[in-house]
């Protein structure tokens, strides 16, 4: 059940020159979420009504924690990121749905991040059970590396070839062999593109988070929506609503 409330900054820190690391103390949310689930952030500027959509990268149940791992794209999340421990922040959540993690029982798993869609790999490496295999995809600088390689093997792809594979993270799967029963992936959108054809090609399993602006977070505004395969029971057209409906789809219910 979703929960609005004032939560606390925990920590702060800089992983890279843009994208940042926060720890919230949000006691309700974080006893219901699941991997690949969001919150709603929402900042101090009253002339910004529309919160700000951030993946859960992490979630400490036992402190009552949400790791929040983002990027500064805008005046919003600028904002954020000048917050320090003990500053109030508000939110919404936990929102969306998450990955099916029954999905990998006793079955080899692909995570596979692209940039800002790596931090919702690092909760899904926790709780995943079974053998699992992180495939990286980075522009330039790297970050969550080091968190992942506690819990998955990590092969890491790269555009100007500094590490790893040079090109994307289906470079990597190919150049290294890899192999996978299910796969669960979040980044940007030619990326989940090109993962769903190599999912179908392969008989693959895939499961893919969706990132797309988004403006109310629960499904009433379609600001958010995608093509589906199937016509939508709430607009009864073929949309599904990525904040609602998403942000985890089966491949196969939707188009890129």
């Amino acid at each position: 059940m979703k929960t609005k409330l004032t939560a606390s900054v925990v920590s702060q820190e800089a992983l890279t020159k843009d994208i940042f690391s926060m720890w919230i103390q949000a006691d309700e949310i974080a006893k219901e979420a699941v991997p690949g689930q969001f919150l709603s952030v929402y900042t101090k500027d009253k002339s910004r009504i529309l919160p700000r959509p951030i993946s859960l990268c992490e979630v400490d149940r036992e402190r009552g924690r949400l790791r929040l791992v983002y990027r500064i794209a805008g005046a919003g999340t600028r904002e954020f990121s000048a917050c320090q421990a003990g500053d109030p922040i508000e939110i919404l959540g936990p929102l969306g749905n998450g990955f099916p993690l029954e999905a990998a029982k006793g079955r080899r798993a692909f995570l596979i991040g692209g940039g800002i869609g790596i931090p919702p790999m690092l909760e899904l490496a926790k709780r995943l059970p079974g053998e699992k295999t992180a495939v990286l995809g980075y522009r330039d600088e790297q970050f969550l590396r080091g968190d992942l390689e506690r819990y998955a093997k990590v092969y890491v792809a790269t555009e100007d070839g500094s590490d790893g594979t040079k090109g994307n993270v289906l470079d990597a799967i190919r150049e290294q062999g890899l192999q996978a029963d299910v796969m669960y992936a979040c980044g940007p959108t030619p990326m989940l593109r090109a993962l769903k054809a190599y999912a179908q090609e392969n008989g693959v399993e895939c499961w893919l988070s969706l990132e797309e602006r988004m403006a109310c977070g629960v499904g009433a505004c379609l600001a958010c929506v995608c093509q589906s395969t199937e016509v939508d029971g709430h607009s009864h057209v073929h949309n599904k609503r990525i904040c609602k409906d998403g942000p985890v789809f089966a491949a196969e219910e939707v188009t890129l």
